[in-house]
C-alpha cells in the first residue's frame, strides 16, 4: 500500500487547479458513497484528483485506478480494510467497471467500514441499479458531461465566464451577450469548439485531436462497452458499423427494417445496440414524446452525441446545419427535457420551441407558435426571440 500512497502523492502534485470543470462545485462530499459517471475522455480522473487536492485531507486519502497491476494479486476489499486500519478516511477509485465484482466489494466496503468515504468513477455505460449488489440505494450519482462552450472558452483564453440558466438566457440574452462581447469574440471560438472542443484532452495536441478521438471511440466500443455488456466480437464490429451509418447522415431517421438488414442484426438487437451507443456517450436518441418510451422503442431521430464526433466520423459528409442541431441538443441533454418539435426542430421542457439555423434563418416557421425562438448561428447578438446559438453553450 505504501507504493500506492506514493503514486497518489505524485499524481496530486502534478494535477493543476487552474481550470476546473463545472461539476466540481456541485458534488456533495458529505455523502459516503459517490459515483461520477461520464464518457471516456470527459475528464473524470482529473476531476477526482482536483476534488482531493481542493477538499480532502490528503494524509488520509488514497486514489487508485482499478486497472492498476496491484489488483492482479490483491482485492479491493482487502485494500480498503488495510487503508482504514491505518486511518484512511477517503478512498478514490477510478474506472471501477474494469474490476471484476466491483459492486459486491464496494457494497461490503460501504457496509463494513462506516468511517470510510468512497468516491468512484466509471464509464457512462454503467447502470449501478442493475449491478449485482444494487448500489443505487447507497450511492449518490453525478454525470460529467463533455465540455460546454463556456468551459472551452476558459481552456482557450483563461478567462472565466458565468453560467446562466435557460430562463436567464431567454429573458436577458441581449444583455448577457453584450457583456460577453466586451471580453471575447465568440464566433471564431465557437467554430473551433464545434470541431475540437468537446473533450479536455484536445489541449494536449490539437493537430492530432481527431485521430485521438477516433482512438477513443474504438476504446469505448472495444473496452468500455464490452466491460459492461460482455458482447461477442462480431457484435462489437456491428456497433461500429451502426455508428458509421448514423454518422454519415446524422440527424438520422432510422428505418429499422432496412437498417437491421444493412447491419446484419435482428430488429430487437438493433434497437438495443442504439441504446448501448447512447449510454456510451456516442449517440443521442430523440423522440417527439417520451411518455411511452420502452426499452425496445426505436428513436424517431438519431444524432451523434456531439459535433466533434461528427467531424471525426463523417469527415467530408459533415453538414453545418446538422452540426448546429447536434450542438444545441448536446448542450441541453441531461439539463432539460428535449424532444422533437411538431412545428420546428426541438421543444424544451414541453414549453419552449426552437428552430435552429444560420444567420439568414427567418422566423416564418415559428410565427404562429407560442414561446418559440430562433437559435441563430453566425450572429454575435440577438434581439427579441432570436438568440445566438452559441449562447446556449453557457448553461453549464
Amino acid at each position: 500500500m505504501e507504493e500506492l500512497l506514493l503514486e497518489f502523492q505524485i499524481k496530486i502534485t502534478r494535477v493543476s487547479l487552474n481550470i476546473q470543470r463545472y461539476l466540481i462545485d456541485k458534488i456533495d462530499l458529505n455523502n459516503r458513497l459517490i459515483v461520477i459517471k461520464g464518457a471516456r475522455g470527459a475528464g473524470k480522473t482529473t476531476l477526482l484528483l482536483q476534488l482531493a487536492k481542493l477538499n480532502l485531507p490528503l494524509q488520509s486519502t488514497l486514489y487508485i485506478s482499478l486497472d492498476h497491476i496491484y489488483f492482479f494479486e490483491n482485492k479491493l476489499y482487502d485494500l480498503a480494510k488495510q487503508f482504514t486500519q491505518f486511518g484512511g478516511t477517503h478512498l478514490l477509485l477510478d474506472e471501477v467497471h474494469k474490476y471484476p465484482n466491483w459492486s459486491r466489494e464496494i457494497k461490503l466496503i460501504y457496509d463494513n467500514f462506516p468511517e470510510l468515504a468512497v468516491i468512484f468513477t466509471s464509464s457512462s455505460m454503467l447502470e449501478i441499479y442493475k449491478s449485482e449488489s444494487d448500489l443505487s440505494r447507497r450511492a449518490v450519482s453525478y454525470y460529467l458531461k463533455e465540455m460546454s462552450f463556456r468551459e472551452f472558452i476558459t481552456f482557450e483564453t483563461n478567462e472565466t465566464f458565468s453560467s446562466y440558466t435557460l430562463t436567464e438566457i431567454l429573458k436577458n440574452h441581449n444583455t448577457i451577450a453584450t457583456k460577453i462581447l466586451t471580453e471575447i469574440k465568440p464566433l471564431p471560438l465557437f467554430e473551433k469548439y464545434l470541431k475540437i472542443g468537446a473533450y479536455p484532452y484536445y489541449k494536449e495536441n490539437e493537430a492530432h485531436y481527431i485521430q485521438k478521438l477516433q482512438n477513443t471511440i474504438n476504446l469505448i466500443i472495444e473496452i468500455d462497452i464490452n466491460a459492461v455488456e460482455d458482447l461477442q466480437y462480431d457484435t462489437l464490429i456491428k456497433l461500429k458499423k451502426l455508428l458509421i451509418t448514423v454518422a454519415s447522415s446524422a440527424p438520422f431517421t432510422p428505418n429499422i427494417t432496412k437498417l437491421s438488414e444493412k447491419i446484419g442484426v435482428s430488429r430487437n438487437l438493433l434497437v438495443q445496440s442504439i441504446k448501448i451507443l447512447e449510454r456510451a456517450g456516442l449517440v443521442s436518441e430523440l423522440y417527439k414524446d417520451t411518455s411511452g418510451i420502452g426499452v425496445l422503442t426505436k428513436p424517431e431521430k438519431l444524432y451523434l452525441n456531439n459535433s466533434n464526433l461528427m467531424y471525426s466520423l463523417a469527415k467530408d459528409n459533415t453538414n453545418i446545419g446538422n452540426v448546429r442541431e447536434t450542438f444545441f441538443l448536446n448542450q441541453f441533454k441531461g439539463l432539460h427535457e428535449i424532444n422533437l418539435s411538431e412545428t420546428a426542430d426541438f421543444i424544451i421542457d414541453k414549453t419552449y420551441t426552437f428552430e435552429i439555423g444560420g444567420k439568414n434563418k427567418s422566423k416564418k416557421q415559428i410565427a404562429n407558435t407560442k414561446n418559440a425562438y430562433v437559435a441563430k448561428d453566425g450572429v454575435e447578438i440577438g434581439f427579441g426571440n432570436v438568440i445566438p446559438v452559441w449562447l446556449f453553450g453557457f448553461m453549464y
